[in-house]
């Protein structure tokens, strides 16, 4: 993967079981929040393993210039709508919530409710006829012991600061229609998907080649390959239930910020500054549900290592949408 191309080509491949999943669907397919950071990649997938056989609704305000024609080109049909005005939206029997907000949080708390727990649950009500996947995210857990493996998706919640809270608040007003409509949801709890623009990792490229120290309190973090998480979010519509399905999808290891900077370091031809040392507690998930449903990521993750260093060292352009990982506060 060395061109944006080459990038867009391999995160829309989808499995054989991609295929046959969403063969095994009724109905037509809509993604709100198509323009945003996952919903370009997502759009394209769902295309490629539909295969035309039914209408892929691509929905967002779309301020990228010449992402709504490149989808509409591709097949998707594009909506050019605010998520919020739910009654003008299409009518599909299966939908990917992808909307959120977790920057700029502090002094705009209450649009960042607004985004992730009100709109959530209009877009429920509006929907409640159909199944649902809903991307969630592992923050609504609290930071647990590194030696814990990380948070199973029966343990207690205890999100941090108010994005954290404000997921956990979609949740559950999302479920409040599921348990009271009988709507088939999916809730994915995510954590932290990486590309070759953006993720932990070119957080981590970054910092080493402009030699910013590397706050080591957060000593271990979940990555995963974007394309899979991608494949996960559309294969969980035939998990929907009422109530709903809760489902981690993160990587099976826990990466060690040190190693892995350690290794870009290596790749990059620079010697990684760090600053503390590695706190007992992390955010951490454990996504072995996942892995058993739908198995492992195809790219490992020193694969990812080895694909963000050449792209940053060969300059490829980056979305520059830092992951904050190593915030403990809750404050994005």
């Amino acid at each position: 993967m060395r061109t944006v191309a080459e990038l867009e080509e391999h995160l829309a491949r989808p499995s054989q079981a991609l295929v046959d999943d969403l063969g095994g669907l009724d109905g037509d397919l809509l993604i709100l929040g198509a323009g945003g950071k996952l919903g370009p990649s997502l759009v394209r997938l769902a295309l490629n393993a539909t295969r035309g056989k039914r209408r892929v609704y691509a929905v967002s305000r779309f301020s990228e210039p010449g992402l709504a024609d490149a989808l509409a080109e591709e097949g998707a049909d594009v909506v050019r709508a605010d998520v919020a005005d739910v009654d003008a939206l299409p009518e599909a029997a299966n939908v990917v919530f992808l909307v959120g907000a977790k920057f700029g949080t502090r002094g705009r708390e209450h649009a960042t409710w607004y985004t992730n727990a009100y709109l959530p649950g209009r877009v429920a009500e509006r929907y409640r006829g159909s199944r649902i996947a809903a991307l969630s995210t592992g923050n609504v857990y609290p930071l647990v012991p590194v030696v814990s493996g990380g948070s199973v998706e029966g343990d207690p919640l205890g999100p941090v600061g108010d994005y954290a809270m404000s997921c956990l608040g979609r949740e559950r007003v999302m479920s409040h229609f599921s348990e009271t409509y009988g709507t088939k949801l999916a809730l994915i709890r995510l954590n932290y998907a990486v590309e070759m623009r953006y993720g932990v990792l070119v957080d981590l490229a970054r910092k080493i080649l402009d030699g910013t120290p590397i706050d080591l309190a957060t000593g271990q973090v979940n990555v995963v390959w974007q394309g899979y998480a991608n494949e996960v979010t559309l294969r969980s519509l035939l998990l929907a239930d009422a109530p709903p399905y809760t489902l981690n999808v993160s990587g099976p290891e826990l990466i060690s910020v040190r190693q892995a900077a350690l290794a870009l370091g290596d790749a990059l031809g620079r010697e990684p500054v760090f600053t503390g040392e590695e706190a007992p507690t992390a955010l951490l998930s454990n996504a072995a549900r996942c892995h058993r449903l739908f198995g492992y990521p195809s790219i490992t993750p020193a694969e990812l290592i080895e694909h963000t260093a050449r792209w940053v060292a060969d300059g490829g352009p980056l979305l520059d949408k830092p992951t904050r990982f190593e915030r403990r506060d809750g404050q994005f």
